[in-house]
């Protein structure tokens, strides 16, 4: 399914439409602040191995992130190293970056073995962020690379369905996406480290 979506103005019955695909189990493509990613629900283990194969990569060895709607919604999967991460992550959030966090041991048991961190986007975009309010929890985000590896991210949505649509259940079109990723910041120490510097700018 090849589903256009407003990106300033979703409709709710979009909206629902990709949250039934997620709660079935199904794997999107969606438009984020900067490239186009595959998302599915945590909870849905089958969906996340999906996307560990679409990325060509061991489950064990993924380093996906989740996508939340808002800054509330971390306390029941993460902890906070202390007030000035929080107030950092307030400052540039919703935005281009993905701030790893140490992860609470109520995250899907799937990332339980893998994992004892978890990165945090909110995008500036209100495609995700809707998806996510509505369903009630955060989606997995890992994103779209291009074979090409000049070009690095597919930004055109009707050729990322072109490439995908055997594999993916629903691709949505929101507009072209960027070719340059977020910016990621390690904050499980005291003092955060940049670990990759995309478009988000840091002071």
């Amino acid at each position: 399914m090849l589903l256009k979506v407003h990106p300033e103005n979703p409709s709710q019955r979009q909206i629902l439409k990709v949250c039934e695909v997620l709660q079935r189990g199904g794997v999107i493509v969606y438009p984020t602040d900067t490239v186009y990613a595959f998302g599915c629900d945590i909870y849905n283990s089958k969906a996340v191995e999906r996307i560990a194969r679409l990325k060509g990569i061991r489950l064990e060895n993924a380093d996906f992130s989740f996508i939340f709607c808002n800054l509330s919604q971390l306390s029941d999967y993460t902890r906070l190293v202390s007030n000035s991460v929080f107030k950092m992550m307030k400052a540039y959030l919703p935005g281009p970056y993905t701030f790893i966090l140490p992860a609470r041991n109520n995250i899907p048991r799937i990332f339980h073995s893998r994992k004892k961190t978890v990165g945090i986007r909110i995008p500036a975009n209100r495609i995700p962020l809707e998806i996510v309010e509505e369903l009630g929890h955060p989606i997995m985000t890992a994103s779209i690379h291009d074979e090409d590896t000049l070009i690095e991210y597919t930004t055109d949505p009707e050729l990322i369905w072109d490439t995908f649509k055997d594999q993916v259940d629903a691709v949505i079109n929101g507009g072209y996406g960027k070719n340059v990723p977020s910016t990621v910041i390690d904050c499980t120490n005291e003092e955060p480290v940049v670990l990759r510097l995309g478009i988000g700018p840091v002071e």
